[in-house]
């Protein structure tokens, strides 16, 4: 690829739309030779370092470029800036996003050059089995900090490394980690063993920066807001005083901190797993700290609007079907109630509002600004200060796509084009909440103006990154005095001098973290800076990003959980009444007897321990685009938790998605299972809306052998319901509904038990998978109980004493009021109830 004076030139790329930077040339050089975690501060390039390295790869090694943002609006601003970058037609570059059919988008996928794409989307289409990795020779992680714990990224990653013939990772961020355990933490979760840092302290660097100005302003606040405050934190030192009382704590002071409450927690916690009663309720008391601790930092930093909407969704919540004790408690309390009518009667104004109001007037009025951005917290400032300041600015808001806490959220169309207005100088100030912070391509503005104190140093860093980038701007920060926003005061600027000592010391400490990952060798070839130069035998692929054009801000990455290493099978002899019930039965047998091999399954690796597998002899055999193996369907909203992902990677499993009718898994056209947490189980025996056993109902009519499978280990110790009830509970399913009930410890056990049942079925039974199941026929009696049980749901054990006592359906069916009351079982409620369906006109 060669250089000139004011543009690159490279066979995939559009003459000249890259500037030539030579710091992006050097980055750009060592990200295509190795997995390379790339550092570089806010909006210098990130995105172009990533359109470098995939020209490269797309015009040497061929295949497909995988690029993954975390949210719709950065994806459709990458999706342009590749467009309008590289030589290669529209078409061919796609944007996946969950806006686009499954159906669509596998289509789509075999077609495409270039896919940039949402992590959650390509990770439900891995767990389908709708795409494979194994063409993919560049995968971009943009804002890759995020790669930790159970996000999305990290299961990419490891698919990606197991499945991809000629694989390539580029991770890239502004702001990696605190410190340099998480910053190897996140190297290990995506695979990566080269890290590059720059910092604008470089030269090829500091002549594209200029200096960002942070001024931090306190404001006071009123009497009645501090009023409100000492109310609510009256009620907390109340509930503290009951916490302390069981020995979890030993202060009662409202200003605790979160790690004191994280430390009480587990304390609880610990007391539930032993059955202590006091866990129980001690754990109520806790959720009712954490809501008026939550109401007390809305009052204070941010408006006394703020905390009118939240009294207001706590009291509805309170008064909602399975409401917790704890809303109920809170909003019952007379010191809370007057709290509320106090928040109710303010007709003032929090100070920021008008401070903020001040701020913007110098910038865009006495300084001759042109543009502003205003971050806050909650959605619910974002509105009022919308509102507030439309009598003097042009100003609108960015707020998230989901509608939450009685708040409309924006659809993708319409944050584009709020960002497109704002880029065009329609309006000059936006106000927005944290959606807008990492990565997408905001303009440089004259000021940003903080709401609140952030106390994370990587979205404070972010956010600042804002302004700065072609000028100087200004940074204001708005504090309350003797609040909460000092204690984030203090920890934002210790986190700030912190991540600034780490970047420096990241820079210092790349070989160090090299080594401990894994880095290798690098070649440092110059393919990008140097007349001439060009490809080179890339090993890894990495995803591109899009930002800036050209100076493309990165797009926020996150971490998945990963999944699970797969089986590991060792066969042999057992004993008959063992092998009756093994996973695997390759040799012998009928359905119910015969010698069956076990398959002695390895435990999956937990996703927080787990490291992107780099192909070795431990990788994971992915199943992507398989279409033998044994099958296991898997109901869309199972994928929230771990066992989709797990199931996904198991040598010899193809895992599909589907919008079920019932159940969560199909193992077979038989077996089809419900999956219920400890938690959930008891939930859905007391929600009329979800009722347990209409769902079990419904399972049992289209499987022939129903299971639900109950998932923890305190199953008795929930929502202090009586232990009976919960055992009544459980043998009405088994001895009603004929339902195998069956218990698994947690999500690990879970997904081993149901790849065990979904082996022996296929693989023993030699039985298909159905999502419309395969049910045996009724009996005259089962089908006269399946219609009599129909009527206003009221259940097979009342439906067969209704046949016994009349002998009929049709008997039951014209039965007055009067003798349905006769039968045992049969309330006013429940015969009123029998009747009204039975006599009512049909209306459809």
């Amino acid at each position: 690829m060669a250089t000139e004076a004011t543009g690159i030139s490279h066979p995939l790329l559009v003459d000249d739309f890259l500037q030539h930077r030579r710091y992006q040339l050097r980055l750009a050089d060592a990200a295509r030779t190795a997995d390379t975690l790339v550092c570089l501060p806010t909006g210098l390039g990130k995105t172009a370092v990533s359109l470098l390295v995939t020209a490269n790869r797309l015009h040497e090694a061929g295949g497909t470029a995988l690029f993954l943002a975390p949210t719709k609006p950065l994806v459709q601003q990458h999706a342009e800036f590749y467009r309008e970058a590289l030589e290669i037609p529209d078409e061919e570059i796609v944007v996946f996003t969950g806006e686009v059919r499954p159906d669509d988008r596998a289509a789509l996928w075999e077609r495409a050059r270039v896919v940039i794409a949402t992590p959650q989307v390509v990770e439900n289409d891995l767990v389908g089995n709708r795409i494979s990795l194994r063409d993919v020779t560049h995968l971009t992680f943009d804002e890759c900090h995020r790669a930790t714990g159970d996000y999305a990224y990290v299961y990419i990653a490891e698919r990606y490394h197991a499945d991809a013939a000629d694989p390539l990772v580029t991770g890239m961020s502004a702001s990696p980690g605190g410190d340099t355990e998480e910053i190897e933490t996140v190297c290990t979760n995506l695979g990566l063993r080269n890290v590059e840092v720059m910092t604008e302290d470089d030269a090829d660097v500091s002549e594209y920066t200029h200096d960002t100005d942070v001024r931090w302003v306190e404001v006071d606040l009123p009497e009645e807001v501090i009023a409100i405050r000492d109310a609510l934190n009256a009620v907390i030192v109340d509930r503290l005083e009951k916490l302390k009382s069981i020995g979890v704590t030993n202060t009662t002071s409202p200003d605790l901190s979160q790690r004191d409450l994280n430390e009480m927690r587990g304390q609880l916690k610990r007391m539930m797993d032993n059955d202590q009663s006091d866990g129980y309720k001690g754990m109520s008391t806790h959720a009712e700290v954490m809501k008026l601790r939550r109401a007390v930092e809305l009052v204070e930093t941010q408006s006394v609007e703020s905390v009118r909407r939240y009294f207001e969704r706590q009291r509805n919540a309170a008064r909602s079907s399975g409401a917790s004790k704890a809303s109920q408690r809170m909003i019952a309390d007379p010191k809370v109630r007057e709290a509320m009518r106090q928040a109710e009667s303010f007709d003032g104004l929090h100070p920021k509002f008008s401070q903020a109001r001040i701020l913007l007037a110098e910038t865009l009025g006495i300084n001759d600004g042109e543009r502003a951005i205003l971050f806050t917290e909650s959605r619910d400032t974002a509105e009022a200060l919308v509102e507030f300041l439309a009598a003097s600015f042009d100003v609108r808001k960015f707020v998230g796509q989901g509608d939450k806490e009685g708040s409309d959220g924006m659809t993708q169309k319409q944050q584009q084009e709020t960002l497109d207005d704002f880029r065009a100088g329609e309006f000059e100030v936006l106000v927005s909440t944290s959606v807008a912070e990492e990565g997408l391509d905001v303009p440089e503005v004259d000021l940003v103006c903080f709401y609140e104190p952030v106390p994370t140093a990587i979205r404070s860093i972010q956010r600042k990154g804002r302004t700065g980038r072609q000028a100087s701007g200004e940074v204001v920060v708005l504090m309350a005095a003797d609040t909460r926003d000092e204690a984030f005061f203090w920890i934002s600027r210790r986190r700030e001098k912190r991540m600034e000592r780490e970047l420096a010391d990241l820079k210092a400490a790349t070989g160090e973290i090299e080594s401990t990952v894994g880095g290798g060798d690098q070649s440092g070839l110059d393919a990008f800076a140097g007349p001439g130069a060009g490809d080179n035998g890339d090993t890894d692929d990495s995803g591109d990003g899009g930002d800036d054009v050209p100076d493309g801000a990165n797009a926020d990455n996150a971490d998945a959980g990963d999944a699970d290493a797969d089986d590991g099978a060792s066969s042999g002899d057992a004993p008959a009444a063992l092998t009756d019930f093994a996973a695997d039965a390759r040799e012998g047998g009928g359905d119910d007897d015969g010698d069956e091999t076990v398959d002695g399954g390895a435990n999956d690796a937990e996703a927080d321990d787990a490291e992107a597998n780099d192909g070795g002899d431990d990788a994971v055999v992915a199943t992507a685009g398989v279409d033998g193996g044994v099958e296991v369907v898997i109901d869309q909203r199972e994928l929230d938790s771990a066992i989709a992902k797990s199931l996904s990677t198991r040598d010899g499993l193809v895992t599909r998605l589907e919008t079920l009718a019932v159940g969560d898994y199909v193992l077979s056209d038989r077996v089809a299972v419900e999956r219920k947490s400890a938690a959930d189980f008891v939930d859905s025996m007391l929600d009329a809306d979800r009722s347990l056993f209409t769902q079990v109902g419904e399972l049992s009519r289209a499987y022939a052998r129903p299971v639900v499978v109950v998932e923890g280990t305190n199953l008795y110790g929930q929502r202090d319901i009586d232990p009976n009830a919960i055992r009544g509970a459980l043998s009405a399913l088994a001895i009603d509904f004929g339902v195998s009930v069956l218990r698994t410890e947690d999500e690990t056990d879970t997904t081993e038990l149901l790849a065990t049942i979904a082996r022996r079925e296929q693989e023993t039974r030699d039985r298909e998978v159905s999502v419309h199941g395969e049910k045996t026929t009724k009996t005259r009696a089962e089908q006269q109980e399946y219609v009599v049980s129909a009527i206003a749901d009221i259940g097979p054990v009342t439906a067969r004493s209704l046949l016994e006592h009349f002998g009929s359906v049709e008997a039951v069916m014209t039965a007055p009021e009067d003798d349905l009351l006769a039968v045992d079982g049969v309330g006013a409620v429940t015969a009123e109830r029998i009747r009204g369906v039975i006599g009512a006109s049909y209306e459809p």
